[in-house]
């Protein structure tokens, strides 16, 4: 088992030496398709932000599986991406097809019931690597996958699929995070002050970006689109994954230097991001 202390800060420099380069003669297949299947119709708000994320943070296209309701609300402020009525019906059962995605998310505004659950069943199957936030994760078995499994929980969420107490998870984030990771084969990016973000090999990293302005609702379903969108301009799927965590926390401080931490919306993110991510290349 990792030792915590052995964990190393993902720092400015790692980011610097790793985010992509988009060449000159690229094009939007280049960088492939992204699916987030996101929001519902109490939640519609959580497939806009995440979809925002998502459209800034390198993807090619962006496709947004949500509910018709969803789509009529949210379309106009997210024109860049293409949309898939009813997403989570025709996943779950299984005709939606999901070769052609570059990377996939799901979770942010839907709601955690057996139509999830059933949809998840088959995104896990699927090829791509995939995220799964907020609603998508429950407690289950995850069988191995060759593409990488992404969790993007809060402590509470954590703790409800782990089993672990919520004052172990406050004592020694990064040792559960290590231990679920290493014996599920999969990722936890640990969300909260330093973001532990734990990989299924006992790779180990904390990240030391961000601010009490992201204690704010919709600020993981941006983290969660960000992910997405790195995951498809990234050669290497860990470093999307560092340095989304990254850049979502340092737009943050960005944000604060001028700006009241309690008066910054996830949105807020997205616009921040082009400037901040400039600032590293």
């Amino acid at each position: 088992m990792t030792d915590p202390q052995t964990s190393n800060i993902w720092t400015e420099e790692r980011v610097r030496s790793t985010l992509p380069a988009r060449a000159q003669d690229s094009h939007k297949g280049t960088f492939g398709t992204a699916l987030l299947v996101a929001g519902g119709p109490d939640m519609p708000g959580a497939a806009l932000i995440s979809g925002l994320g998502a459209l800034r943070s390198g993807v090619g296209k962006l496709e947004i599986g949500t509910y018709r309701e969803t789509i009529r609300a949210i379309a106009h402020a997210a024109a860049e991406a293409t949309y898939v009525p009813d997403a989570l019906i025709h996943i779950a059962n299984g005709s939606h097809p999901l070769t052609s995605y570059k990377a996939i998310a799901c979770g942010p505004g839907t709601v955690p019931d057996a139509l999830t659950e059933a949809a998840v069943g088959n995104l896990v199957k699927s090829s791509a690597p995939l995220i799964l936030d907020a609603g998508a994760l429950s407690e289950r078995s995850y069988a191995q996958r060759s593409a990488p499994l992404i969790l993007t929980p809060h402590a509470g969420e954590f703790s409800r699929i782990s089993g672990y107490a919520k004052e172990r998870i406050a004592r020694s984030p990064e040792l559960c995070a290590s231990e679920f990771a290493e014996t599920h084969g999969l990722t936890v990016v640990l969300k909260g002050p330093q973001t532990t973000i734990a990989f299924p090999d006992g790779e180990l990293y904390r990240n030391p970006t961000g601010n009490a302005a992201l204690a704010k609702g919709g600020t993981g379903d941006m983290l969660a689109g960000i992910m997405l969108g790195m995951l498809c301009c990234h050669e290497n799927w860990r470093h999307a994954v560092l340095n989304a965590v990254y850049l979502h926390g340092a737009c943050a401080d960005e944000f604060i230097k001028t700006r009241s931490p309690h008066t910054m919306l996830a949105r807020d993110i997205a616009g921040w991001l082009p400037e901040v991510w400039k600032q590293f290349e």
